[in-house]
């Protein structure tokens, strides 16, 4: 579930494990990871709120202001709206993206499921994602939940993470090998 070794991770795994048992307890799991789904959007989408649950410059009062009005105005209400007030008025909304991973991976273990983190050039079509999911199945033995980003920077390819493994064939990874190959050489 969480990372060993770092205290973020360590934090975060213990908020997701607690969102959860609530989810569980509630027989809400599929609309939590749905709700926490919207706000990971949002979160991608907006430099502000990004900066909001980033810096430590904001009090709680302010970063929980503000996280309600977030809130309201996408609609998300529930658990994930009491959880992610709970998060701000703690002061811990720099760890909400690992908290998200987090109930991801203990939802998918649940399900019987591996979970595997995608990282892509552009967004991948549901054709792409169906043939990515039908491999990592045949990798893990099971089925896979994915939860893939968009990251320009990485030109092509893709950085697929699943459990303790990562394979990496972005296309910056291969030129940045060619060009420190190309730097022993000369």
């Amino acid at each position: 579930m969480a990372q060993s070794g770092s205290m973020i991770s360590g934090m975060a795994g213990r908020y997701a494990g607690s969102l959860f048992e609530l989810a569980r307890d509630a027989k809400s799991i599929s609309t939590v990871e749905a709700d926490l789904g919207r706000f990971e959007t949002l979160l991608s989408e907006s430099a502000d709120l990004q900066r909001l649950i980033k810096s430590p410059v904001f009090s709680a009062d302010d970063q929980l202001k503000a996280i309600s009005a977030v809130l309201d105005k996408a609609g998300i209400k529930g658990l994930v709206g009491n959880f992610l007030c709970v998060v701000a008025q703690n002061r811990r909304l720099f760890a909400v993206p690992q908290m998200i991973a987090g109930f991801r991976q203990i939802a998918a273990a649940e399900r019987g499921e591996a979970s595997a983190e995608v990282v892509s050039a552009h967004a991948l079509t549901a054709a792409q994602e169906k043939e990515l999911k039908a491999a990592l199945k045949d990798v893990a033995g099971k089925d896979v939940a994915i939860s893939v980003s968009v990251d320009p920077s990485i030109l092509g390819g893709l950085v697929v993470k699943m459990g303790s493994r990562q394979i990496d064939t972005s296309l910056k990874t291969k030129l940045n090998s060619l060009k420190l190959a190309l730097k022993e050489v000369g």
